[in-house]
């Protein structure tokens, strides 16, 4: 008898390919991760970012903006490499920002670990000045399961990250100088996210956030800020974008285009760089749409739905209208 009380179809009537499977289908080994391009980009990472860092650290030393004694922004990071002794004073900056990059990644990576999903190692991307670095990434190789899976992966990265970031703008807002024309000299003026702006009311009462001379390690916390905002916008392909698709994955599409759309508005009337932003973004929506998921009728339980909240809290409070403005 089957499940619903009838007799079973005699196996003679059934087709008999269906009875004997002679095809195997063999699932071919995921190729291996290789070590040596993601180390030596880590490697070319930590330089840049070093070499930018000791640019932070004289000028905090001197009460001065940083990249204000020279129009070339270039000039004080090749010095440090003229003269390598340089590059010790950039370690608070750059071992900050690596760390806060690399927890972010390693959040996707054992997350993709966790759900037996293939990605490779965490690839830095060495950078110009004022930044040394253009953030970090990884490369997920095979579907995604479900969408318990995807939240998942989406959101650890910038809940690691954020959890770094957190003490190290805490403290360098607390050790940081108030100098009311702080500003006064800089060739670039960076914005100050809520979470700044927080420790700053907390830790300095009645004092202008632009009068902070912030610390090295509060720069390097302040770009990790920025990398998580970026990252958890809700479009395409980007930790917020996962998020989302694991949410409402028919909105996914429609939801992407609005927010680039909104991008090239902010771009606009606010800061030209979201206008960057959003192109890219709408070229890529609309050419490259998510990848499906294996099992995309599992829904998401109210726990994640919750984090979902936790993932909106996080972009607000690294977000910042205007990154970085000359003044």
């Amino acid at each position: 008898m089957n499940g619903n009380g009838t007799p079973r179809a005699p196996i003679e009537v059934i087709d008999p390919p269906f009875r004997e499977v002679t095809d195997v289908v063999v699932v071919p080994r995921p190729p291996r991760r290789r070590l040596w391009p993601a180390l030596l980009l880590f490697l070319l990472t930590v330089l840049t970012t070093l070499a930018v860092g000791s640019e932070f650290a004289v000028s905090y030393a001197k009460n001065i903006p940083p990249f204000s004694s020279t129009d070339d922004p270039f000039t004080p990071v090749l010095r440090a490499f003229v003269h390598p002794h340089l590059l010790l004073l950039g370690i608070p900056f750059s071992f900050t920002l690596i760390a806060i990059l690399l927890a972010h990644e390693l959040g996707h990576y054992f997350a993709c670990r966790y759900y037996r999903i293939d990605a490779t190692y965490p690839y830095f991307i060495p950078g110009p000045p004022y930044f040394g670095t253009f953030g970090a990434f990884i490369l997920i190789r095979s579907p995604f399961t479900s969408r318990r899976a995807l939240f998942d992966v989406g959101i650890a990265g910038p809940i690691a990250g954020f959890l770094v970031a957190i003490p190290a703008m805490a403290w360098a807002v607390a050790t940081s100088k108030v100098l009311p024309a702080a500003q006064a000299d800089a060739s670039v003026v960076f914005g100050i996210p809520a979470l700044m702006r927080i420790f700053s009311a907390l830790f300095h009462p009645d004092v202008d956030p632009n009068w902070l001379l912030l610390h090295p390690v509060g720069r390097a916390a302040w770009m990790g800020l920025l990398a998580t905002a970026l990252n958890l916008f809700p479009a395409w392909q980007l930790d917020g974008g996962h998020i989302v698709f694991g949410l409402n994955s028919r909105k996914h599409q429609r939801i992407s285009i609005a927010v680039s759309l909104i991008l090239l508005w902010m771009g606009i009337s606010y800061w030209h760089g979201w206008a960057v932003w959003g192109i890219a973004l709408l070229v890529l929506s609309l050419r490259f749409k998510h990848p499906p998921l294996l099992d995309r009728w599992e829904p998401l339980d109210a726990s994640r739905k919750l984090l979902a909240f936790v993932a909106l809290a996080i972009f607000l409070l690294s977000f910042t209208l205007w990154p970085a403005t000359n003044p």
